[in-house]
């Protein structure tokens, strides 16, 4: 147990570059954005003086050097600065939005790796049968077609055709009052409450946007899950496994599927982390209220904190989600561990 809280300790402090170096970019180039925030916040009528003012009280006036350490030093007694746009910390922005951003994101995979994972045994299983030409037809779709343009599909067809939807309006119809915050997750929120009606108010608005997002989630975790369990089926254990005299369901699942889990797990890991900071066209057709609109947001007005603050988050995601996956090795094979040389 210690080796292991020692190793974890070990791959964190290694994180620790990687993370001072996301600081640093991102200062540098969100300082090389077109447009000036004291000109945005003046707004269009003010003069040259108010707009130096404001900049002056921004901070923006300073060389560049001493902006970043002000800003280094802000971070690292966890003051993200405030956001021009919202008028808000840009922790609180953050933590209001982070929450939203999981739970489409999330539900969107788990939703994806229930088809996925299956599909693709099934294809690795039976090359060249139906499911098989399935599988490709699903994975050249999901990698074709836009997820904005899936999105406005499906709002068409189950809202405007069908009425079976709810308008594409956030995380909750009008008509329902949010749950208390708990966890910032609506689904899990309204079941802590036993609100069953705001629990299916949520439910149903997450159906469309989730499903977009699972639909282009879809393709690289089916086609991983063919290729590895094809790779897996083809090894000599198999054939020794086979051989032995063992049934064809042990050797499917307790030998060829869990080897062949490793590149799947490490492809989910790479599939959450660019759809968290990338569903941004999900959130915008959908009104969702994630972090991927607010960062678009920021950008467009050169809300320096507010986009500094988007990519120190999503480092820090990046980071943690790492030190999950290599937790989640360990856990499937036993042969992966946890030396610190």
């Amino acid at each position: 147990m210690a080796g292991r809280l020692a190793t974890v300790g070990l791959r964190i402090t290694h994180a620790i570059p990687v993370i001072l170096g996301v600081v640093v970019v991102s200062f540098v180039l969100t300082r090389a954005l077109p447009g000036d925030p004291a000109v945005y916040f003046a707004g269009a009528a003010a003069d040259e003086e108010s707009i130096a003012q404001i900049r002056t009280a921004l901070g923006l006036d300073k060389p560049l050097p001493e902006q970043f350490l002000i800003y280094a030093k802000d971070v690292l007694t966890g003051d993200l600065g405030q956001s021009i746009s919202t008028g808000q910390p840009v922790l609180q922005d953050l933590a209001n939005r982070l929450p939203a951003s999981l739970e489409l994101t999330l539900t969107a995979l788990l939703l994806s790796c229930s088809i996925a994972i299956p599909l693709g045994v099934l294809a690795a299983t039976r090359p060249g049968s139906a499911v098989d030409h399935l599988c490709r037809v699903l994975v050249t779709a999901g990698v074709s077609l836009p997820t904005f343009f899936t999105g406005v599909v499906l709002i068409y067809v189950f809202y405007y055709l069908l009425g079976i939807a709810p308008a594409p309006l956030g995380r909750l119809d009008f008509i329902y009052l949010d749950p208390d915050h708990v966890t910032g997750f609506y689904l899990i929120d309204a079941a802590l409450a036993g609100d069953l009606e705001t629990w299916l108010g949520a439910l149903k608005q997450l159906v469309l946007p989730a499903t977009t997002l699972a639909l282009f989630t879809l393709a690289p975790l089916a086609r991983m899950t063919r290729a590895a369990m094809l790779g897996a089926l083809s090894s000599d254990y198999i054939r020794t496994a086979r051989a032995a005299g063992l049934t064809e369901d042990k050797v499917l699942f307790t030998y060829a599927f869990r080897n062949a889990l490793l590149p799947v797990i490490t492809t989910l890991g790479m599939v959450f982390s660019f759809t968290l900071g990338a569903n941004v066209l999900v959130e915008k057709v959908f009104a969702w209220p994630g972090i991927g609109s607010y960062a678009v947001e920021a950008l467009v007005v050169s809300d320096y904190a507010a986009v500094q603050g988007f990519v120190l988050a999503m480092a820090l995601l990046f980071v943690a989600l790492n030190l999950v996956i290599d937790l989640t090795y360990t856990l499937i094979d036993p042969r992966i561990g946890f030396e610190t040389r």
